[in-house]
Parts: C-alpha cells; sequence; structure tokens
C-alpha cells in the first residue's frame, strides 16, 4: 500500500543549474546523496521545485534517468508529471521512463481554473490512461484553483489508482475533511513545511517538502518524531527550523532553498527565468541563520 511506501518525508528535488544555465548532473547526484544520508523516506522528481516549467521535454528524459541512477534504489522514487492539458499528461505517462517510479505526482491544472467537475474529469482520465498510483497535488497558491475536500474524496473513491494526494492549500479545516471522509488505504501528505507537525498530528502521513532538500536531517528528525507522537521531540526540531521556513519562502521557490544549498556548498546559486536569486538582504537574512543550527 502507497501509504505504507511513502510514509514520512519525500523530497521534491531541486533541479541544480551550471553558470550557463545547463543542468549540472553531478550536482543533483550530490543533492541526491545528501538527502538520501540525511534521512528522507523518497524523493520526488520534476515537482515544481525543480523548476519544471524551463525544462525541455529532453532535459526532463535526462533529469528522471539520471534520478533513478543515483538513488539506486536506496529510496523509492515518485515522478512529477502534471500540466493544465490532460492528453499531454497522459502521453508523457506513456512515453516517460517512469517503469521504476513508485508512483506519478501530478498538479491541478493551473491558469485554466476548471471547475470541480473539470478537475474531476481531469484526474480520471489520467488515472484511466495508467496502473501507476497517482498522488494528487493540490498547490491553489500556484495553480489559481484548489482541489475542493469533497472532489479529493470522490475522486479517492471512485478512481481506483488515485492512492494519495500531496494537500498544499494551507487550509486546516479542509485537510481535516479530508482526513475524515477518506478512503482509509488513501494517502494524505502536506506539502506545507511550515504546517507539517500540525498537519501529522491531524492524521497525515508525512510530507512532501522544500526544506528537505537543504535541512534533510532535522526535518525527517522532526517528521518521524511526529509520526511517532513524540511532539516533545518533534516541536524541538520543528522550532528550530522556523525561521528556516520563512527564508525559503520569502521571495520564491525554489531561490530560498537554493540559496541555503548554495552557501553550504551542494550547488551554484543559479535559476532559469523567469526566477531570480534570492535579493542581497534576505541571502544574508540566510547566512546568519544556518550557524543557529550547527
Amino acid at each position: 500500500m502507497l501509504r505504507e511506501i511513502l510514509r514520512g518525508t519525500g523530497v521534491a528535488l531541486i533541479t541544480p543549474f551550471k553558470a550557463d544555465k545547463s543542468i549540472d548532473f553531478n550536482a543533483l547526484d550530490a543533492v541526491i546523496n545528501f538527502v538520501i544520508e540525511g534521512g528522507v523516506q523518497y524523493v520526488v522528481t520534476l515537482g515544481t521545485t525543480g523548476e519544471t516549467p524551463t525544462l525541455s521535454r529532453e532535459e526532463k528524459l535526462d533529469i528522471i534517468n539520471a534520478t533513478f541512477a543515483s538513488v539506486d534504489a536506496r529510496v523509492p522514487v515518485v515522478v512529477g508529471i502534471g500540466g493544465n492539458n490532460t492528453q499531454s499528461i497522459i502521453k508523457d505517462i506513456e512515453s516517460f521512463p517512469v517503469e521504476k517510479a513508485v508512483a506519478i505526482l501530478s498538479a491541478s491544472p493551473y491558469y485554466n481554473k476548471p471547475s470541480q467537475e473539470g478537475i474531476f474529469q481531469h484526474y480520471k482520465a489520467i488515472a484511466d490512461s495508467t496502473t501507476k498510483p497517482i498522488i494528487l497535488y493540490n498547490v491553489p497558491g500556484r495553480t489559481g484553483s484548489n482541489i475542493a475536500a469533497a472532489t479529493t474524496v470522490r475522486l479517492a473513491k471512485e478512481v481506483n489508482t488515485i492512492a494519495g494526494i500531496k494537500e498544499a492549500s494551507g487550509n486546516m479545516a479542509q485537510c481535516m475533511t479530508i482526513l475524515r471522509d477518506k478512503p482509509e488505504e488513501f494517502m494524505v501528505v502536506s506539502g506545507d513545511d511550515n504546517l507539517a507537525m500540525a498537519q501529522i498530528a491531524c492524521g497525515m502521513d508525512g510530507v512532501i517538502s522544500v526544506a528537505a532538500n537543504c535541512f534533510p536531517k532535522y526535518f525527517s528528525n522532526m517528521v518521524n518524531a511526529a509520526l511517532q507522537n513524540d511532539f516533545y521531540n518533534a516541536r524541538a526540531f520543528n522550532n528550530m527550523l522556523i525561521q528556516g521556513y520563512d527564508l525559503l519562502f520569502a521571495e520564491n521557490n525554489p531561490a530560498g532553498v537554493k540559496a541555503v544549498m548554495a552557501e553550504m556548498g551542494l550547488i551554484q546559486n543559479n535559476l532559469r527565468l523567469p526566477l531570480v536569486p534570492l535579493s542581497e538582504s534576505i541571502h544574508q537574512q540566510v547566512r546568519d541563520y544556518l550557524p543557529s543550527l550547527k
């Protein structure tokens, strides 16, 4: 059951770039080793944190293959394949090298702003096209539309291959409604690092995290403690990271996490337009914060 396979901390991997903005595959390998050694339970490649809107199809294929090679079966891999063209997503799932993936994470359609029925039919069509488990991704702040709790539960109950949701609405009442009404086997993970501990307390199975790129040990320890109902230690780790969460998302994602990882020497601090690196004032706050974690 996917709930058991992906219980804990997943990390939405960044895509490191060289100075010429080409993909830095050596740095990607270093990042994957860093997060696995830091204790994450699984990795997610080609999520929005990986700047997927700026990647070509060929680059996406190369990243998937490089991720599987680097991971080398040490942890499960989830592949992100989403967008606002349902048929294009179906074609990508058919043609991308996802055989080794345990699931596909698919963000709700952006910009189109479909109705709830449109969202339901979009995901049903995707799920009907594959035997791979599908994880819904609700992130209204990026897509411009929300997957209502009733739609999530309907998909969970009516479509067999829809196995879970990454919930990043930030709406705790909506999250608790899903947790109350979902089928037992349906996985619900947080998509909001700063709410993950509270959402696990409500019954979520873990988190697909941005912060786990740069703080894998502390963040994984927090999640593991929360999942064991050890909220004394979970709060201690979370309190260490609260300022870090704020800095990671102060301007845009992944500018914050890339700034932190550049300070750690893992990557070069490069993004592709229209994203740009953190402003110097926020970057200085990153430099001032990092020693507190030592």
